[in-house]
């Protein structure tokens, strides 16, 4: 998916696709407190994209996860929702970082946060 220097902690996302449903769908890894963690790019209130611009998921804090459209928060590490119009959580998508590359499993079934 990409090399493991592309994620900083609180930074840009890397976005990439997934079949969810029977569909392509975009997807996102960001790194947060030294871990790389994926998500559908789906907002649980709203299903459309969360990024408020090009690859932006983190507040300006760096600490939450915000849906652009209609403001939901997320937690960056489990993808549960943290406030806002959210239902539910964020599709976590299942990752491993080894010898400096990130990788998705594509054979991982793909499940929507339960509480």
């Amino acid at each position: 998916m990409c090399a493991s220097v592309d994620l900083v902690d609180g930074g840009l996302a890397v976005p990439f696709d997934v079949v969810y449903g029977g569909q392509t769908c975009r997807a996102f890894a960001i790194r947060w407190q030294g871990q790389v963690h994926a998500y559908l790019n789906r907002c649980s209130h709203v299903a459309m994209e969360m990024d408020w611009q090009p690859n932006r998921f983190f507040d300006d804090t760096g600490q939450w996860l915000l849906c652009g459209s209609h403001g939901a928060a997320y937690r960056p590490d489990t993808g549960a929702c943290a406030g806002g119009p959210c239902r539910g959580g964020l599709v976590k998508i299942g990752v491993t970082e080894q010898d400096g590359v990130v990788r998705w499993h594509t054979a991982f079934n793909l499940q929507p946060f339960e509480f």
